[in-house]
This record gives structure tokens, C-alpha cells and sequence, in this order.
């Protein structure tokens, strides 16, 4: 069975990768061993993040880090055995979070974070599934007066962006989320971003808008990937799949392709974690809610209240660690009267993340017809769909909407 282009894996990157090269005129085989949506994709807090304009960068206040070194904050959490493994790594984010880097990174991520509500919007509509939609924003919430200040001083930072937000005393907040506890004394509210009420359906959507058009879903192994002469093939339950062209996008699992072809791209993991819960009595939550000091997310989800939890640096299968999240549930019953847990067991996601906070989306240099589009760390919702347009026009010879040359694989 032959098409144009192989795309391996149906998280929201690949499958919107795919749904650009179809509407290009490509024949494509989508192929995952699990189906669309259902590993990284499926656990994130829901936004498409239009205000996330800066990278998350790594501390380089020494009082920041002295407070990460004790391994007791809620936003970032360190199995102990698995920093000597991850040096090398954190050393390169250390080195890229400078002031100029970090100005680097950002304007080498503006192209696509501004088109990425756009984007979802095209695809939603056309997927039909625009009640999985809200237009309201999120809201971040301080509980001291120094979280108060330093949330206002990033909010300032992003002005010249020209993104929308609101400042909110204690009324303010009350009025727009009634059922919030008296912890915040005060609020942004970010009103560019949207938000969807169930990632997993959202990325199911767009893979049925894929298959509907004509697109092929099959489940198979990445891993059993070849190359002979021009073509690429990968087994699968319904036999091989060739093609001319091949896309790599298996957010963290991408490394089990690129480095036995030789490829040496820093790709590392940030884990997090999520739980759904009941809302006490008539409580109800409108809107996504980020503690600012705390780190972590409470968002309305079609299974519940859903927590989703900062970062947590561990190897890729280390057993599940519940200190993090039984903190920051600790911390979000004083923000929002949350019930019980909804399900017996957290759900642990792995976020693929670049040492320079920017995504690989190109041709591989050395294996003709081989295309990389993963590394979207914390934004692979946001950014599934303008990433995959940018591929898209790369591997049809349209003229890229931006300088694809931020994002290319030999930059390492």
C-alpha cells in the first residue's frame, strides 16, 4: 500500500501535519500503535496559548534555583538519581535562558504562536467540532503580594506583543469566577488564548476529518520504520506502508527514530501529571485557572475539574511519584472547592522539550525524504496545527509563512 507521505504518530501534531498535506494534495498514511490522541495529547489543561509569547525559560536567579534545589516547590519537581543523566541537558537550557537567548527564542516562536488560534480555528470549523470551543481566555490568579508583583512585571513584559489581558482586584475576580475560594488577591485574565474542553476529542476530531477526506489511520509500530532506495516503509497490522516521504512526529518517543539513523538532537522529557475531580455542591469553574505561585492548572473538562501539574524531571519510565500532585491538590482545595478524585490513578504525560525552546520542523540532513516535526514542549495543543501548516508548506515547495530556518534539525 503506497501514498505520498508517512506520518508517524496521531498526537495533535502529527495529525494536523497530516490534514495540511492532504489539503496540499498529498496521499497520506497516518500511523500510531495506539489511536489518535491518546498518549501527550490527551492530558494537557486544554489552552491554545496565544499569551505564551516568552518560552518557559530556566531560573537564573540564584535565589530561584536555591528554592528548586530543595526539591519542595510545586511547579518543579527532581528525582535525585536522574539529574546526573539530565546535566548536560540542563546545562544547554541554563546557557540558552540568558536574557539574549531568550529574546532569540522568543522572536523565533512569534510567528507561530500568533497564527495558532487562526490555525485551530480552520481546522475546528472544518472538523466540526466547534463545541469543544471557548473564546473567553484563562485566568491566573496571585495569592501573595509577591506573586502579585511578579505577575504583573511579566504581564508588562508581553505588552509589546500587543496581547489583550484585564488586571482584577478581589471583586473583579469574584465576578468573573463566583465559586472561587478567598485564597487569590488578585488576577490576570488573559483574553487572547482559547480554550477546549476535551484535548482528546479535539485531536479525535481532527483525525476524523483526516479519514473522512480520504486519509489513511493505521495502527502500527514506529519502530519497524526502513528505508530501501527512495522509499520508506513501516509495518503495520494491515501490512507495510511505503512511501516517498516520511514525517517523524512522535513528540517524545521521537528519539527511537532519529537516533539509530545517527541524528544527535537534544531531546529530552519533562513529565506532568493530571486527575479530574468533582466539584463540591453547585460549584462550578467557567474558566481555566493557573496558580501563579503554585505552578499548577484547575480547568472545566468534559471528565471534570482536571489538575494538571507542573514540571517533574525523572527518567522516561520511572514509577509514578505522588508528591506533586498531592501538593498541588493540597494548594488548589484553598482556591476552588474541589471534591473528591474522579479516578484511581493520576495520569502521568511526557512533555517533548528542545534545550532552546523551539521546536525541530524540517528535512532530516542526511536521509532524502525524512521530515522531523516534534520538541513542542508545553505547547504542542497551541502549536499542533501552524506546525503543521509550516511543514506542510516545506515538503510541498510552497513559500513558508515564516523562516523555517529557527527550526531546522542540524542546528545542534
Amino acid at each position: 500500500m503506497r501514498y505520498d507521505v508517512i506520518v508517524l504518530g496521531a498526537g495533535i501534531v502529527g495529525v494536523s501535519a497530516a490534514l495540511h498535506l492532504q489539503s496540499r494534495g498529498r496521499s497520506v498514511c497516518l500511523v500510531d500503535r495506539r489511536a489518535p490522541g491518546e498518549e501527550t495529547s490527551y492530558g494537557n489543561a486544554g489552552l491554545i496559548e496565544r499569551a505564551s509569547v516568552i518560552p518557559y525559560a530556566m531560573p537564573r536567579h540564584l535565589s530561584a534555583l536555591l528554592r528548586y534545589g530543595l526539591n519542595r516547590s510545586p511547579d518543579v519537581r527532581y528525582r535525585l538519581a536522574h539529574l546526573p543523566r539530565m546535566s548536560t541537558w540542563l546545562f544547554q537550557y541554563w546557557l540558552h535562558s540568558s536574557p539574549e537567548r531568550l529574546l532569540e527564542a522568543t522572536n523565533a516562536m512569534l510567528p507561530l504562536i500568533e497564527r495558532c488560534v487562526t490555525e485551530h480555528d480552520a481546522l475546528i470549523d472544518r472538523a466540526g467540532i466547534t463545541n469543544l470551543l471557548r473564546r473567553s481566555g484563562w485566568i491566573e490568579t496571585f495569592s501573595t503580594p509577591e506573586g502579585k508583583k511578579k505577575a504583573l512585571a511579566a504581564a508588562k513584559d508581553v505588552e509589546r506583543y500587543g496581547l489583550n489581558y484585564d488586571v482584577l482586584d478581589v471583586a473583579e475576580l469574584k465576578a468573573r469566577e463566583p465559586h472561587l475560594l478567598d485564597a487569590p488577591i488578585g488576577a490576570i485574565h488573559w483574553r487572547d488564548p482559547t480554550t477546549v474542553s476535551d484535548p482528546e476529542a479535539l485531536t479525535k476530531g481532527y483525525a476524523a476529518l483526516f479519514t473522512r477526506q480520504g486519509g489513511r489511520f493505521a495502527s502500527g509500530d514506529a519502530r519497524t520504520l526502513s528505508q530501501s532506495g527512495q522509499d520508506w516503509s513501516v509495518a503495520t497490522e494491515e501490512g507495510a506502508m511505503t512511501a516517498g516521504q516520511v514525517v517523524v512526529a512522535l513528540g517524545p518517543w521521537s528519539d527511537q527514530i532519529f537516533k539509530p539513523l545517527g541524528y544527535r538532537i537534544p531531546l529530552a522529557v519533562k513529565r506532568g501529571y493530571h486527575m479530574h475531580y468533582a466539584a463540591k455542591g453547585n460549584a462550578t469553574l467557567s474558566l481555566p485557572v493557573l496558580d501563579f505561585e503554585g505552578g499548577y492548572v484547575l480547568a472545566p473538562m468534559a471528565k471534570g475539574i482536571r489538575l494538571t501539574t507542573g514540571v517533574e524531571l525523572a527518567g522516561f519510565e520511572a514509577p509514578q511519584n505522588p508528591a506533586q500532585l498531592e501538593q498541588a491538590e493540597a494548594l488548589a482545595r484553598n482556591l476552588f472547592p474541589l471534591g473528591e478524585r474522579a479516578e484511581p490513578k493520576p495520569w502521568l504525560g511526557r512533555r517533548p522539550c528542545l534545550p532552546d525552546m523551539r521546536p525541530v520542523i524540517g528535512e532530516a540532513s542526511r536521509h532524502k525524504g525524512l521530515w522531523f516535526n516534534f520538541g513542542h514542549a508545553h505547547h504542542g495543543l497551541t502549536l499542533g496545527p501552524v506546525t503543521g501548516r509550516l511543514l506542510a508548506e516545506m515538503m510541498t515547495g510552497e513559500t513558508p509563512f515564516c523562516d523555517p530556518s529557527h527550526y531546522r534539525a542540524d542546528r545542534f
